[in-house]
């Protein structure tokens, strides 16, 4: 194995780490946050409640995880956009369990990081056509989910210091 070789997969191995981390800062977070407060305080009047937070990064992260795997079956896939406010409304999130929401993120991401632990050099290499960013390979899948996870988090922290 090369230097760069060595370098990547370290890289590769450290977005996973981030991955795991940031759902553990997220259920620490969370740890004593009732159903009650998780719907009623939002990030500003016309802002999400924490469990639409919480309920949208559950979905994203099965959409990244679809997403790995049509570039892991397919040769330079077109992956699906998403409207991220129309699946919040028509999933109807404000209306769902905080502690559910938080179990079925952790069980998805727990799938997504074997996936992604388990990939060969070569399967790293496999990449789409993402619908916002062009090529979009699995290394950026795995350091997108981390910078997501990093913007809610941010937004669920400010709007439980304003709560």
């Amino acid at each position: 194995m090369t230097r760069k070789q060595t370098s990547w997969q370290q890289v590769r191995e450290r977005h996973i780490g981030a991955m795991q981390t940031s759902c553990d800062i997220l259920e620490h977070i969370l740890q004593d946050v009732t159903d009650a407060q998780a719907r009623a305080l939002r990030d500003g009047p016309d802002g999400w409640s924490i469990v639409e937070i919480v309920c949208h990064l559950r979905d994203f992260d099965e959409i990244f995880y679809s997403r790995a795997q049509m570039m892991q079956a397919q040769t330079q896939p077109q992956l699906p956009a998403y409207d991220h406010e129309a699946m919040a409304i028509e999933r109807d999130y404000q209306a769902e369990d905080l502690a559910e929401a938080l179990a079925a993120l952790k069980a998805s991401r727990a799938r997504f990081i074997a996936f992604l632990a388990g990939l060969t050099p070569e399967q790293w290499e496999r990449d789409g056509v993402h619908p916002e960013r062009n090529s979009f390979t699995m290394t950026d899948a795995a350091m997108q989910v981390g910078l997501h996870d990093l913007d809610h988090l941010e937004q669920i922290t400010r709007v439980l210091a304003q709560g």
